[in-house]
């Protein structure tokens, strides 16, 4: 038998044949920080566009205040994103980011 009787339930997920775009953001966190918020205000901002959100580094400074730089993968299943339409979700992703969770950008 080729498939278990457990795998018989999993659907295909497409895929874009188009290159995503990943940019970084990186900023000083507080106690009420989460990185489910930080996920919810990027759909809020680019909707489908935003493929991935992933930690990509953890830092502690000697005062013990936390920062972390997160890699936002953006991309489209109908075509290829241009600098400008992606630098534009950016900024107003960071712009969100920052007044929404009260997190300070560097």
């Amino acid at each position: 038998m080729q498939f278990s009787k457990d795998q018989l339930g999993v659907k295909f997920k497409p895929f874009s044949k188009y290159p995503p775009c990943y940019k970084d953001m990186s900023f000083w966190i507080n106690e009420s920080f989460t990185e489910n918020n930080l996920c919810e205000v990027v759909r809020g901002v680019a909707g489908d566009l935003v493929q991935e959100v992933q930690l990509i580094d953890n830092f502690t400074n000697k005062k013990g205040i936390a920062s972390q730089c997160y890699q936002i993968a953006y991309r489209s299943m109908e075509r290829s994103l241009t600098d400008e339409e992606i630098n534009e979700l950016q900024w107003n992703v960071r712009e969100q980011v920052q007044s929404k969770l009260k997190v300070v950008l560097r």
